[in-house]
């Protein structure tokens, strides 16, 4: 009888009795269930979008707060961001999330940039380069190893404010999951930055874009994985300028198509050409 009882408990009314049959009176007392979502914040059902338990940190675009589970980046969680290849507008669309973690007075740290990062740019952003910490590892004998320990210290150390690295290719899965276990321990976004071939492999990370530029200062993210339904169109968003005007008209004009060039046309007097 109790297995009949949970049976018809998760049947619907018209399943659970025949027509015309009485409710009975024990049914009647029993309250109404309850959505999952009620339960606790880390329930969600399939069709919704999840919601965080910690309070998420905005990420200064309004159509892409929209649709990532809290209203932005997540905390206590890996941000898996994939790029066709470094440089494509990532730091700009993380400036408005990292330059307020640093307003608050807590630290941002950035590991293993691939490039030589401009002052003046970053300042431009809104950042404290004063208040950046940058970790370079590339140097070592094992690439990576190192970078990896640093970050996951920096995880469960929860005295970061965010942080940003630059991972190496091809990073085994259990390493990556590693580093969601030691997020939990980090009231603060943390980003990992891979590449555009890593989306044909799983991750431990509860949400994942793909970046790809789509002009001097617009970037298009494709929500890949999170706790929600698919999203199956990108968003284009317009990045922070930090391009000259005339830098700025040079990208667009060889990122636009040019029309073939006309060549004059030639006449031949066909008349003359009889006559003699």
């Amino acid at each position: 009888m109790d297995v009949v009882s949970a049976i018809a408990d998760l049947a619907p009314a018209s399943i659970a009795r025949s027509p015309g049959s009485a409710e009975p009176e024990a049914a009647r007392a029993r309250p109404a269930r309850r959505a999952p979502e009620t339960l606790h914040p880390a329930l969600w059902l399939g069709h919704q979008m999840g919601r965080g338990v910690d309070q998420a940190v905005p990420s200064g675009f309004a159509a892409l707060d929209a649709e990532l589970p809290g209203g932005g980046w997540p905390r206590r969680a890996l941000t898996e961001l994939l790029l066709a290849h470094p440089g494509v507008g990532e730091i700009r669309l993380l400036s408005s999330c990292l330059a307020a973690v640093q307003r608050t007075g807590r630290l941002v740290m950035l590991f293993d940039p691939p490039a030589a990062l401009s002052a003046w740019a970053l300042a431009d952003l809104g950042f404290d380069v004063e208040q950046l910490l940058v970790i370079s590892t590339r140097a070592r004998v094992v690439p990576g190893s190192d970078s990896l320990w640093a970050l996951e210290q920096a995880l469960k150390s929860g005295q970061v404010g965010a942080v940003l690295a630059w991972l190496a290719p091809r990073l085994r899965a259990e390493r990556l999951r590693r580093l969601q276990l030691a997020a939990h321990a980090h009231d603060g976004p943390a980003f990992v930055l891979r590449e555009l071939a890593a989306a044909e492999r799983p991750t431990a990370s509860p949400l994942r874009l793909a970046l790809r530029p789509r002009g001097a200062d617009v970037i298009e993210a494709r929500i890949l994985k999170r706790r929600g339904p698919p999203l199956a169109a990108g968003l284009k968003l317009a990045l922070p300028p930090v391009l000259s005007g005339a830098a700025r008209q040079r990208a667009h004009d060889l990122a636009s198509p040019k029309p073939a060039d006309l060549h004059p046309a030639t006449f031949v007097d066909l008349a003359a050409d009889a006559v003699a």
